[in-house]
C-alpha cells in the first residue's frame, strides 16, 4: 500500500472508531442499556474493533492473512445492511429523528467503514465463497431476535422485537402480506435481507477486481 492510501485508511479508520464511540455513547444514553441490543449498535461495535485491530496490523511489516480480509469483509457488508435499512427502510417508514447519534452510527460509519474497505481490500485475496460468510453475522442476529421475541424481551418499551420486520406477530405474520407496516411477513423480510447481502457481497468483491487493474 502506498503512502497516499495507507494515510486515508488511517484517517478512515479513526473516523469509523471515533463516530462509533460518539454514536454509541448516545444511544446508550438515550436508551440505556437496551441499545446494545440492536443489530445498528452491535454491527457498529464490530466494524470499530475491525477498524481498531486494522490499525494496529497496519502497522505490522509481515504479510496480512486473508482470513483476516474475510473478516473485514463480512464487517464491511454488515454495517452496510445496517446503513441502508435505517436509510431506506426505518427512516421513511417510522419517520426516525436524524439526531447526531443516528447520524453518525447509520451513516458516517458505514460509508468510512466501506471507502476504507475499498481502500485496503485489494490486499487481500477475497474469493466469491467468501460471500456466504456475509450472511453470517444478520442470521445469528435474526435468532438471537427471535428468541428475544418468544421469551418477550425488551428492546423498547412494550416492543419484544427490535424492528418492523422482526415482529412475528404483526398482521402478516411469518409469509403473509399487508397494505400497512410491515407490508410482509417477518419470512420475506428475511429472505429478502439475505439476498440483499449476497447481492452487495458480490458487488464490493467486482469492485475491489476492478480496483486491482487500476
Amino acid at each position: 500500500m502506498n503512502t497516499k492510501k495507507r494515510i486515508l485508511s488511517y484517517l478512515l479508520k479513526l473516523t469509523v472508531i471515533f463516530a462509533v464511540i460518539v454514536g454509541v455513547w448516545q444511544a446508550a444514553v438515550l436508551r440505556g442499556c437496551s441499545a446494545f441490543m440492536y443489530f445498528t449498535i452491535q454491527s457498529n461495535i464490530l466494524i470499530a474493533i475491525i477498524c481498531a485491530i486494522g490499525l494496529f496490523l497496519m502497522d505490522k511489516k509481515q504479510k496480512i492473512s486473508d482470513a483476516w480480509f474475510t473478516f473485514k469483509f463480512v464487517g464491511t457488508v454488515a454495517i452496510t445492511l445496517t446503513g441502508v435499512v435505517f436509510c431506506f427502510i426505518l427512516a421513511p417508514n417510522l419517520d426516525l429523528a436524524w439526531g447526531l447519534s443516528n447520524t453518525l452510527t447509520h451513516v458516517v460509519v458505514p460509508v468510512a467503514a466501506i471507502l476504507d474497505f475499498f481502500v485496503t481490500g485489494t490486499q487481500g485475496n477475497l474469493s466469491k465463497k467468501d460471500v456466504l460468510w456475509v450472511t453470517l453475522p444478520p442470521s445469528l442476529y435474526t435468532i438471537y431476535a427471535a428468541i428475544g421475541y418468544v421469551q418477550n424481551w425488551s428492546f423498547d418499551e412494550g416492543y419484544n422485537f427490535p424492528y418492523f420486520f422482526f415482529n412475528w406477530g404483526s398482521p402478516a405474520g411469518a409469509f403473509g402480506f399487508t397494505k400497512e407496516l410491515p407490508f410482509m411477513g417477518t419470512a420475506w423480510w428475511i429472505l429478502v435481507l439475505l439476498i440483499f447481502l449476497i447481492i452487495v457481497g458480490f458487488l464490493y468483491l467486482a469492485i475491489i477486481k476492478r480496483l486491482r487493474k487500476i
